[in-house]
């Protein structure tokens, strides 16, 4: 309860109180933080605060104006290489937030050269990502708005990259102020883009008059090749542009800046009719301080003066911002496919297979000469890295073995991924090599989610996956791929657990743990090993063998893989096993009985006959090699009925059926 002399007090203080309120300013003015102050005051920002103190004009619009800022950070200074910040092309006099901003904002230099604002999709419950031209927006540390003295709204975004619009050089001016994709070319001669020229595709365009494609307004993205492109033999690649080759080196209503480029997707070029349809997809290459970018351009309807397939340039300068749309210079024409496979490879401007070239050039020059004497070829080309690696072992000191290596890289055959797609619908497809003997074959690995289909390749005992293909040639195709084939990495076991056509081989072998001997190096291992339609093919001929028991009954199972298992000081080729069974061979198994058998050759196919039962076998793939020994892939199993001591079960077609699918699910879920 209140006295007497609080409750006289208390009508006092409340008119106080009141008072005191209203002297105080509304919420949304008590901040006296300005937009100039807090980038003073922010350390990461010290860069780009330091450069508009500087400039009065700059200084003077941040103070005053209203304004929307795209504020570089301190670290994207540090990577940016030219010696000039433009200061208003980083700057907007319309206040947007993020949510208003449109595909373009109008910045303030002097001739209102746009930026330009993609949105990435973001996956399942994320935010989208914002760039504006090649800088991504940094979204928590954006939409930042205060109010200056005079009441304008200004609103602060951070990014992590410098932008810069269209540079002229020393004492130059533009004849067009913001010029378009078109006037950017026309006035070529007095804007900074050294080394470079572009004066033949600019002269091929107006003879062609397809420049008003590039003066279209709206918003598209130009890809054009440098001069160099057209210096380089063979020379009649000039010629070779046409209307719809200009065409197909735009891709129209986007502007596609090098950072927010949707990686791997093709995209719809200008070319895009019944007869012939081109279209233009980015590819990155490397990571970090080593990334280049590319982009291929691929077509898939020719007529009697184009190639169908891809060809590749790198953007030897990106992000050019113009009126309509952005333009990257690239280091050749895209569309023409004018050289045969061995130029390509060995023409230093091919800086994707550098590595692979030297490696040639440096310790297998005899390659190139089976190169000149083919009239069609595809070559499965390994990336740098892959060549790096393998240049790091010991492998290097037998040239012999290197240029044996080198041939399994090559096909006397013009192969694109459509066709290796169609060839591996229902089974392995295969492909003779230039390597005597040796095949390459084709897996499709398809993701649960996206049901995007992916292709590996296996030869020698590497399984590489394609990183890049069809990229055409006069004779042929190239194809990118993440290793090496026949330089193995990998130990018998290991190699069945990845191999797409041994998961029943290596499912039985796990479930009674005889895999685990199949990591250790300290012994050399020859395992003819059974391929999944040849254990299906002999359950289905012997149907008083249960499936069931024997997976069950580990003791059996592991008595049958010991028929296939040899262990020895030395690994056993076929060739060296055809050489050495005139008769019948005996080899040591890893369990209590020997494998007798004969070899032949035939047609460059291996046959095994096993003792046992008499049947020739095919060896579907000989000699993969694996870091402690070999696998050679059979067509029969080596087993007799009577090895299945069963209960009486039956293995009918739907129980091979549904074991086989689980088999193939538990073996592909880590894949995908």
């Amino acid at each position: 309860m209140a006295t007497p002399a609080a409750s006289h007090w208390q009508p006092a203080l409340g008119v106080i109180l009141l008072g005191a309120c209203l002297l105080l300013p509304p919420a949304n003015a008590r901040s006296s933080v300005t937009l100039e102050m807090r980038m003073r005051d922010d350390p990461d920002l010290s860069e780009l605060y330091s450069l508009i103190e500087r400039d009065e004009i700059a200084m003077s619009k941040l103070v005053h104006n209203p304004l929307t800022i795209f504020a570089p950070t301190n670290q994207a200074f540090q990577r940016y290489l030219n010696n000039k910040t433009h200061l208003n092309y980083h700057m907007s006099s319309t206040p947007l937030r993020l949510s208003q901003l449109g595909d373009t904002v109008r910045s303030m230099n002097d001739d209102g050269t746009p930026l330009y604002i993609t949105r990435m999709r973001p996956l399942s419950g994320m935010q989208e990502d914002l760039y504006v031209n090649s800088a991504k927006i940094i979204r928590e540390r954006s939409n930042m708005e205060f109010k200056n003295s005079r009441g304008y709204t200004q609103i602060l975004h951070i990014i992590d990259d410098v932008l810069t619009p269209i540079t002229t050089v020393f004492n130059k001016t533009l004849d067009t102020p913001n010029p378009d994709a078109w006037g950017f070319l026309q006035s070529v001669e007095a804007i900074n883009i050294e080394p470079h020229r572009v004066r033949s595709f600019r002269k091929k365009i107006l003879n062609l008059k397809r420049d008003q494609v590039f003066k279209k307004s709206g918003i598209s993205t130009f890809f054009v090749p440098v001069e160099t492109g057209f210096k380089a033999p063979p020379y009649p690649t000039l010629s070779m542009v046409d209307k719809r080759v200009i065409d197909g080196h735009v891709i129209p209503n986007k502007a596609i800046f090098t950072t927010p480029a949707p990686y791997g997707q093709p995209l719809e070029t200008l070319q895009f009719e019944e007869d012939l349809r081109v279209t233009i997809t980015f590819f990155r290459y490397d990571t970090g301080k080593n990334t280049r970018v590319f982009v291929v351009s691929n077509t898939m309807y020719s007529n009697s003066r184009l190639t169908p397939g891809a060809v590749i340039a790198e953007i030897v300068k990106p992000n050019i911002p113009v009126a309509n749309g952005v333009v990257h210079l690239i280091h050749r024409p895209l569309v023409i496919v004018d050289m045969h496979g061995l130029q390509m490879l060995t023409e230093h401007g091919h800086t994707l297979w550098g590595k692979f070239r030297d490696l040639i050039e440096d310790y297998a020059p005899d390659f190139l000469n089976v190169l000149r004497g083919m009239s069609q070829m595809t070559l499965f080309v390994p990336q740098d890295e892959a060549v790096a690696q393998m240049m790091q072992t010991n492998f290097m000191s037998n040239r012999k073995k290197l240029l044996e290596v080198l041939m399994m890289h090559v096909v006397p055959d013009a192969i694109t991924i459509d066709k290796i797609k169609r060839n591996n619908q229902n089974h392995i497809y295969q492909i003779p090599t230039m390597n005597n003997r040796r095949f390459i074959y084709f897996n499709l690995n398809e993701n649960r989610t996206t049901h995007a289909k992916s292709v590996t390749v296996e030869g020698g005992g590497v399984n590489a996956s394609l990183i890049l293909g069809d990229i055409a040639t006069k004779d042929g195709y190239i194809h990118i791929i993440d290793r090496m084939l026949g330089v193995s990495y990998m130990t018998v076991q290991e190699k069945l657990a990845t191999d797409p056509m041994l998961n029943l081989t290596y499912h039985f072998g796990k479930l009674n743990h005889f895999n685990d001997q199949l990591n250790l190096t300290n012994k050399r291992f020859t395992y003819f090993v059974p391929r999944d339609k040849a254990w299906i093919q002999w359950f289905i001929e012997h149907p008083a063998a249960s499936l069931d028991d024997f997976v069950r009954n580990r003791d059996q199972s592991r008595t049958v893989l010991e028929h296939h298992l040899i262990v020895a000081d030395r690994v056993f080729s076929m060739g060296e096993l055809r050489n050495m069974s005139h008769d019948s061979l005996i080899l040591p198994t890893v369990g209590l009985d020997s494998l007798q058998i004969r070899v032949k050759e035939e047609d460059h196919r291996f046959f095994i006959q096993w003792k046992e039962t008499g049947r020739w076998t095919t060896v579907f793939r000989a000699d993969v090699e694996c870091t402690n020994g070999l696998i050679h892939v059979i067509d029969v199993p080596f087993v007799h009925e009577y090895d299945m001591v069963t209960s009486g079960g039956r293995t009918g077609a739907l129980e091979l059926a549904a074991y086989l699918a689980a088999v193939l699910v538990a073996a592909l879920a880590p894949l995908v």
